[in-house]
């Protein structure tokens, strides 16, 4: 594949690289709030199941705003919904650095005003934007990227942070997300949705209420938005209670960091990795891979007695396999259903996503705070890996009757 087929202009390289970046400063200060939670027990009196339910809460708004955002997107352009997003984590932030930090005012900003701006900031709106500039046989790759990108936000900023929260405290490390979120604002601008939607001239004339009916109808779309819903168990399980979990094991903090990092990295190789393989092979059978090989990961984790060289394993292979289902899970949807909507439909299914990622956020910090440990949370976690690796099975990837037509 050349460049010159792959990007076709100079928009559709600025697009993919704002969204990359939009991504990068939305996931990478997102996934570094567990790192901040012994600070905040400490200066805001915040128990660990406080604490989860905000980061819960979070994920949950993040789900229900995303088809929201969608429709904006869909409607109006990506980088109206991107800009109100990154209002909303700024002041997110900002209210966590003022005095109104405690309490409910402290599930306000982490739960409800930064969730709502990942809604629009994080992966589902850059990626659909993204997605509606390329044809179906570069499509799956192009989300690939913009999603591995997020990746290298979660990997260099757990190592900033660590740094950050060391040297300057706290607050100063929250006044310097603000400063990053102020790029967000600029980068948005330089999102550019299409007019003519690239392989989507076919269902030009379909209307919302159509594409919500078409895909409430479809079984496929049914097993995809279920599958999806274990994803969000897993990375919020981790993303959030990996710290005191690391801590509880009696392993030193730096494995801590290096597990979010290892994510990270490991998540860019993951995510290209199954963009190409979902171009190639079955995308329903690379999901259920992937979730099988997440709940042998986690056994191995849980099981093995505790030790730096079986953290980093973990975060090596966790990471490889962390955002590496939103490829191929974008991709059936595009591919089943059509792109004009498909910031809708994606926000929808990734609705899904965030629901388990509220349970899984929140659980788990109920779980430790009822049972002293995580061993609970780590066992519906393999559960639901088997679950989700059998799901996607009958998904039958073939484009809707609609799409057949010429």
């Amino acid at each position: 594949m050349s460049a010159e087929k792959f990007i076709k202009n100079k928009t559709v390289l600025i697009t993919l690289i704002s969204a990359c970046l939009i991504v990068i400063i939305s996931l990478g200060i997102r996934q570094t709030f567990g790192m901040f939670y012994f600070d905040f027990s400490i200066d805001l009196d915040i128990t660990l199941s406080q604490f989860g339910f905000a980061m819960g809460l979070q994920m949950l708004l993040w789900g229900v705003f995303g088809p929201w955002f969608g429709v904006i997107t869909d409607k109006y352009g990506g980088h109206i919904a991107v800009f109100i997003g990154f209002v909303f984590y700024l002041a997110g932030i900002f209210m966590l650095y003022s005095q109104y930090n405690t309490g409910l005012y402290f599930v306000t900003a982490m739960g409800v005003l930064i969730g709502v701006a990942l809604g629009a900031t994080a992966i589902s709106i850059p990626v659909s934007v993204v997605a509606k500039h390329f044809p179906q046989s570069n499509r799956t790759l192009a989300m690939g990227i913009v999603t591995a990108s997020g990746s290298f936000g979660y990997f260099v900023s757990p190592v900033f942070t660590r740094y950050s929260l060391v040297e300057n405290g706290w607050e100063n490390t929250l006044l310097i997300f603000g400063a990053f979120i102020l790029m967000g604002l600029i980068l948005a601008f330089f999102l550019t949705t299409p007019k003519d939607v690239v392989g989507g001239k076919i269902d030009d004339d379909q209307t919302v209420t159509e594409a919500l009916k078409e895909a409430f109808k479809s079984k496929s779309f049914i097993y995809l938005t279920l599958g999806f819903f274990v994803c969000g168990w897993h990375i919020a399980l981790v993303a959030t209670h990996i710290p005191v979990y690391i801590n509880d094991r009696g392993l030193p903090e730096w494995c801590t960091v290096t597990i979010l990092s290892m994510i990270g990295l490991f998540n860019i190789a993951g995510t290209l990795t199954s963009g190409y393989l979902a171009q190639k092979f079955s995308k329903k059978l690379i999901l259920s891979l992937i979730y099988l090989a997440r709940g042998l990961v986690i056994a191995i984790f849980i099981f093995l007695p505790p030790s730096p060289i079986i953290a980093i394993f973990f975060g090596i292979t966790f990471g490889f396999l962390w955002l590496s289902t939103v490829p191929p899970t974008m991709g059936l949807v595009g591919f089943i259903f059509g792109t004009k909507y498909i910031g809708l439909l994606y926000g929808i299914v990734f609705l899904s996503h965030q629901i388990g990622s509220f349970l899984g956020a929140y659980l788990g910090g109920v779980f430790h705070d009822l049972y002293g440990s995580y061993d609970y949370a780590w066992y519906i976690s393999i559960a639901l890996s088997i679950f989700a690796g059998l799901i996607h099975l009958p998904i039958i990837e073939k484009q809707v009757a609609r799409l057949q037509t010429t």
